[in-house]
């Protein structure tokens, strides 16, 4: 079992009344070490024009390099050796129409994408992170081209009734959820002892640990929970919901992130995004990933951002 959320060096902690922090955590790091090791040389130094001249430089090399974190499905390897995933997906797209044909992947752990985007090892955070304003603080996003729910895995059946956060505390239900979760803010936040929460690696961990009755329930994305019950004859993935934050219901978004200097490309990254949305190729990229219409999303980063 993995401990209660550490934070790794240079990830802001999870802080229990100011929203997520973070998705997740890495999933299956060590499978992607040589490809690390391949991918972290670094960027030329930033220059100081107004807007940042990245764009530029990326158009001139035809390559930009992509942060990812290997988690299924925001951005991963896949048993070929091939980059996907659907923050990925949508950065070919995008790239390529603004005149970049090539993606290059550098894995890292989740909690040093940031710190990795500000020293230069990669050009922009692919990888499906949510923007929270701890994070704006650090980075500047592109409007999510995702939102998300939470959602449950429970036995067939839900034996316990459970609908949402409140529901968990109140029956005493046995909780679990992943390593680094945003998903462990917002049970302690319904009121669940954190000290409870069983700590595990991923959403196949929190299924299998379902499946042999060591939790009544396991929570993580919509997504994530959706896809992972599929050949699951014990289990099922309980109807998405908004979890608690601050009194308000809350919705996720997940974008890709840009050094703060680098206005220029985050606009035009935007202005590209903006397309795909509105004639519906965005759903079409993301959709073998497990997304849906219902992740689909009007929010913004200034929404998100708090601004």
């Amino acid at each position: 079992m993995a401990p209660p959320h550490r934070t790794p060096p240079g990830e802001i902690p999870i802080r229990s009344a100011s929203g997520t922090t973070r998705r997740s955590l890495l999933a299956g790091v060590a499978a992607l070490g040589a490809l690390g090791a391949a991918g972290c040389s670094r960027v030329a130094t930033a220059s100081g024009v107004k807007g940042g001249d990245l764009l530029d430089r990326l158009r001139a090399q035809g390559v930009v390099r992509l942060g990812i974190a290997g988690e299924i499905p925001f951005g991963y390897i896949d048993k070929d050796g091939e980059l996907t995933g659907e923050a990925p997906e949508l950065a070919k797209v995008v790239f390529k129409r603004l005149g970049v044909d090539k993606v290059q992947p550098v894995p890292t752990e989740f909690g040093s994408l940031i710190p990795g985007l500000a020293s230069q090892q990669f050009d922009v955070v692919a990888a499906g992170m949510y923007i929270t304003p701890e994070r704006c603080e650090q980075v500047i996003f592109a409007d999510p081209d995702y939102q998300m729910l939470d959602s449950f895995i429970v036995r067939k059946g839900n034996p316990l009734g459970l609908r949402g956060y409140e529901d968990v505390v109140a029956k005493k239900a046995k909780f679990a959820t992943g390593t680094g979760y945003a998903e462990i803010q917002y049970a302690v936040e319904a009121g669940y002892k954190e000290d409870d929460i069983l700590i595990v690696p991923d959403q196949v961990a929190g299924l299998n640990a379902v499946e042999a009755g060591r939790v009544d329930v396991f929570a993580g994305t919509a997504v994530t929970v959706r896809e992972v019950v599929k050949k699951s004859g014990k289990t099922e993935a309980l109807k998405p919901f908004k979890p608690t934050v601050g009194g308000k219901p809350h919705v996720d978004g997940g974008a890709f992130a840009f050094r703060p200097t680098e206005t220029k490309l985050r606009d035009a990254f935007n202005t590209e995004l903006r397309k795909l949305k509105q004639s519906g190729e965005l759903l079409r990229v993301l959709k073998p990933f497990g997304f849906t219409e219902a992740e689909m999303t009007k929010l913004t980063a200034k929404e998100l951002c708090g601004g």
